[in-house]
This record gives C-alpha cells, sequence and structure tokens, in this order.
C-alpha cells in the first residue's frame, strides 16, 4: 500500500496534535500514526495516567489528562488530519524528499511522506517495585513538576529517588508543598551538578538518606503510607513514612524505531539544529532534510505538556514553509 503525504507524523500526544492542528488548518492534510502499544507506552501515556493537569494553560481550574488528550485529538481531526491507530515499525529517510519521499513502515503497508514529524517522547525509567502497576498515580509517579502542586501533596511527607540533577529539582521543588522530602540514594554521592546538590544540601526540608534501596512500598488499603528500605552497607531495614513516590531516574527517550538514522546524544535524544536568522530555522529540524523533532525525543530539560505544544507549533509553521 502506497499513501503519500506532505506530513506523516509519528506518534500523539500535546506534541503531535499540535502540529496535526496547524498543518491540517495550512491544507497539509498530515496523517498521523497514534500508536497502539509500544515499549508498554500507550498513545498517550504520561498524560492518560494523571488524574489532574493544572499547569495547562486555558484552563481555569483542572482538567484530567484523558479528557486533556481527546479534547486535542478531536481538534486534530477537525482541522483536517487522519489519525490511524497502529504503530510505526521503522523509518527509511531521504536525503531528498522532493525526489524520493521519506518511507514509513507500519506492518505490511508503506506510507511516503515529505515532511516527517517525530513526537514519540520519552518514557520515565521505572523500578517495577511489586504493587507499582496497580498503585500507578496512586502513590506513584514519575514527575514532580506534573503532580507535585496538587493540594492532596500539601504539608506531606514525600519520597524522591534519584541521584541526578532531576532528581536534586524536582526534591527542591517538591518542598514548596511537602513538609519533608526524603532523598533514597543507593551510594554515598550524588551525581548531580554541583550548583544542584548545594541547592539540596541547603534546604532544610530535605534529608538525604546515602546508600539507601527500596524494598517494597507499604499500603494501608488504596493509601501509601510508607516505604520499607535497606542501608546497602549496613544491611539494616527500616521503615519510612511517607505519602507518595516520585521517581527521578531519568528518561528514555523512544528512539529505537530510527535505527540510528538521526544524530543522537549520549543518552539517546535526538539531536536537532540550533535557531538561525539566516536559514530561518527554528531549532526543531534535524539534520536529515525535512524531519523534525522535539518535545521529550529530543527536550530532556523541560519536558511539559505545554512546551511540547509550543515548539510543535513551531515545526509545523516551519515544515509549511519548506513546503511552501
Amino acid at each position: 500500500m502506497s499513501d503519500t503525504r506532505k506530513m506523516i507524523i509519528i506518534w500523539s500526544w500535546p506534541a503531535g496534535h499540535t502540529a496535526a492542528i496547524y498543518a491540517g488548518r495550512a491544507m497539509l492534510e498530515p496523517l498521523m500514526f497514534e500508536w497502539r502499544m509500544a515499549w508498554w507506552v500507550a498513545a498517550w501515556w504520561q498524560l492518560t495516567t494523571t488524574t489532574e493537569v493544572e499547569n495547562y494553560p486555558w484552563f481555569p481550574t483542572w482538567i484530567t489528562g484523558p479528557e486533556l488528550m481527546m479534547n486535542m485529538r478531536e481538534q486534530s481531526l477537525n482541522s483536517g488530519c487522519e489519525i490511524i491507530t497502529k504503530t510505526v515499525d521503522r523509518v527509511e529517510f531521504s536525503q531528498d524528499p522532493r525526489v524520493t519521499p521519506h518511507k514509513v513502515f507500519v506492518w505490511k503497508d508503506t506510507y511516503t511522506a515529505e515532511t516527517i514529524v517525530i513526537a514519540t517522547g520519552a518514557t520515565a525509567k521505572r523500578l517495577w517495585l511489586p504493587w507499582e502497576e496497580k498503585y500507578w498515580q496512586r502513590g506513584i509517579s514519575a514527575c514532580a513538576v506534573c503532580d507535585g502542586a496538587l493540594p492532596i501533596f500539601r504539608d506531606k511527607e514525600l519520597i524522591v529517588i534519584g541521584w541526578w540533577d532531576s532528581a536534586c529539582e524536582e526534591a527542591n521543588f517538591l518542598t514548596k508543598f511537602a513538609s519533608k522530602v526524603t532523598m533514597l540514594v543507593r551510594r554515598d554521592v550524588l551525581r548531580a551538578s554541583k550548583v544542584m546538590q548545594q541547592r539540596v544540601f541547603d534546604n532544610p526540608k530535605i534529608e538525604i538518606l546515602w546508600n539507601t534501596e527500596w524494598v517494597e512500598i507499604v499500603w494501608d488499603g488504596d493509601v501509601m503510607t510508607g516505604m520499607n528500605i535497606i542501608n546497602n552497607s549496613t544491611q539494616e531495614t527500616s521503615e519510612l513514612t511517607a505519602w507518595w513516590l516520585f521517581y527521578a531516574i531519568w528518561h528514555k527517550p523512544n528512539t529505537g524505531f530510527l535505527e540510528n538514522q538521526l544524530a543522537l546524544d549520549d543518552a539517546w535524544y535526538l539531536l536537532v539544529k540550533a535557531w538561525t536568522a539566516q536559514t530561518f530555522s527554528f531549532g526543531t529540524e534535524t539534520a536529515m532534510p525535512w524531519v523534525y523533532a522535539w518535545w521529550d525525543v529530543q527536550d530532556k530539560k523541560y519536558r511539559q505538556a505545554i512546551t511540547s505544544a509550543g515548539t510543535w507549533c513551531m515545526a509545523a509553521l516551519e515544515a509549511e514553509h519548506f513546503l511552501q
């Protein structure tokens, strides 16, 4: 099967849907593949597991993650985007897509397009502790910036597992709301930058438990009450009181299906060109002609729904500019 398009969007999320809305309104008739399930990640995984989204603009109180994504999906359709709920197996990029279009392989079908938008995001690394799947977003999550400001965390004791910059940043952020934040670090040092380490050391509401690993989560019915931990140096076990657990052990960008055809950094994030006035590039284009990438698949710093939407507006406008 061959289906040549001006634009193919790989995956959805706020990034993909924003690109779809702008491309659709520009009469580019984009085709989106919202993946049925890949790497144990559903099409809108992170937002569908978020019950209340309070930091996305235009909603005076809050909106649920699934409702936000359904609204975006409907708007994409209304803008002229075709959505297929299938998983992209692999792609073949072209150095000159005007002559030989990019190819996208979906099961037994092959689609071609002049421009490709990669919105596959990144998957938060998890520990897969006992009961983790059952209590995900009911005691465990992987984004303190997304969830930490919710009223349920006010004046509560919280746990952050991690030792890099992201863990230090999330621990500091949570102290704005929590009564205490405990960081579990499996070694006797942090691997964060010196600046981030010092911020943690200077914060009186943060306690670091060194050489400490997690054993299991303690529940009282449907409520998390703490975590059993072990000191890997002394082998002493204890129970830590806590209301919620946040993972901050890094993210893995979903770039494996690209088969190293695009430049990646040492953490497997896609590299994009810097913005320049001379090339009229907004900083979303990869080294491959007319292939664009942003959000968690490229952005390891902000990782927010609103930043993904904003940058994909830019990517869609840039694609429209080149196609014209």
